[in-house]
């Protein structure tokens, strides 16, 4: 299995299908053997019938269908130690990120990047902006202080759900995060760079729809684990 795609969703029903219809025509299109995993998380509407469905119809695409939910972390972690590919990308369900955009990260898995991820804060990246104002505010000012607490400096965008791993990677780092909300994304990085793992940043564009469930209280609670990552990194938690 060359490619594994994971999609963690949460009351998308309103856009899954059509996102999963474009991921399988840009798969089909592809020489290599791929793998499609839905992993829903608990929603309360009728996201996980609605892929239950495509599922049946189109081979290669399966569904986890927790009903409980557990928290984007945690959903994400499941389906990248599911899969089987030689690679393993996740990105978010709501296709704010178009599948095609992940043909700029091979040439840098192929330059020997172990980790390859999306970023809108570096230059050639393209941002339509549709959700609320203070969202982008507050997403641009907790980039830094993520990137200053958990030491990737270097790294300018870590919440974009749009990243690749090779399978080593991934069954080094992800049994180790313990963040299973929106902090997983900077906490796998965090760890990913303890351990020696080469992460590559490239530009994407990336289109904000607006009706986001992501809140305030996100952002106060993405911070409180912040600061778990950096105590779990002094006292060495993650060892």
């Amino acid at each position: 299995m060359h490619l594994s795609v994971v999609i963690p969703t949460y009351n998308e029903a309103e856009k899954i299908i059509s996102y999963l219809s474009s991921i399988k025509d840009y798969l089909s299109r592809q020489s290599y053997d791929w793998e499609v995993i839905i992993v829903n998380d608990g929603s309360t509407n009728n996201t996980a019938g609605l892929v239950d469905a495509f599922v049946k119809k189109n081979a290669g695409f399966r569904l986890i269908d927790n009903k409980k939910n557990h928290g984007k972390g945690y959903v994400v972690r499941q389906g990248m130690l599911e899969a089987r590919g030689n690679y393993r990308f996740f990105a978010d369900a709501d296709g704010s990120t178009t599948i095609e955009q992940l043909e700029k990260f091979w040439p840098h898995i192929d330059g020997g990047y172990d980790i390859v991820i999306g970023s809108i804060e570096i230059e050639g990246a393209k941002i339509f902006e549709h959700a609320q104002w203070y969202r982008r505010w507050l997403g641009r000012a907790s980039k830094y202080l993520i990137r200053f607490m958990t030491g990737l400096w270097d790294i300018h965008d870590t919440q974009r759900g749009f990243k690749i791993f090779t399978a080593k990677a991934t069954e080094a780092v992800f049994p180790k995060i313990k963040i299973e909300r929106f902090g997983f994304d900077f906490e796998v990085l965090a760890l990913a760079k303890k351990k020696g793992y080469k992460i590559k940043e490239v530009p994407v564009s990336w289109n904000n729809p607006a009706g986001s469930t992501v809140g305030l209280k996100n952002y106060i609670v993405t911070l409180k684990e912040l600061m778990m990552v950096r105590w779990n990194l002094w006292t060495g938690r993650y060892a």
